[in-house]
């Protein structure tokens, strides 16, 4: 009998599964619909502020949000901008009761992302491939 429910449950369509993390999920599909990322984090830190007074009744599990996402949507932009476009395909999760509290954004280009990569290589010791020119 245990058997047969679990394949049951198993069979059933992801979409009628209730999602353990629904604010996560509508921020990863507004961002990845409106940015097409090719990096998208998204770190859930609201345990780690739960004590707040400003968190004080609140039953909501996700409040609190780190967030990186690298996109050529973002190119020619400054920060403050990159940013907006985030609070805007964000703005109904943020304005909910029980909904976005805090949102910390690292918003950046393919091409900042290689450069920031090819520096921390440095910084380690590591070989960093130069333009046209390849390492063994």
């Amino acid at each position: 009998m245990l058997r047969r429910s679990l394949v049951a449950f198993a069979k059933r369509p992801l979409s009628t599964m209730a999602s353990q993390t629904p604010m996560e999920d509508a921020m990863r599909s507004k961002i990845t619909a409106a940015l097409n990322p090719t990096t998208l984090e998204i770190h859930n830190d609201s345990h780690l502020h739960s004590h707040h007074k400003a968190m004080a009744g609140s039953t909501s599990q996700e409040t609190h949000f780190r967030v990186v996402i690298t996109s050529e949507a973002f190119k020619a932009k400054m920060q403050p901008a990159r940013h907006r476009m985030v609070y805007a395909l964000l703005k109904e999760e943020m304005a909910m009761e029980g909904g976005i509290h805090a949102l910390q954004l690292r918003t950046r280009t393919v091409e900042e992302e290689r450069r920031q990569a090819e520096k921390e290589r440095e910084e380690k010791g590591e070989p960093v491939a130069s333009a046209g020119v390849e390492t063994a």
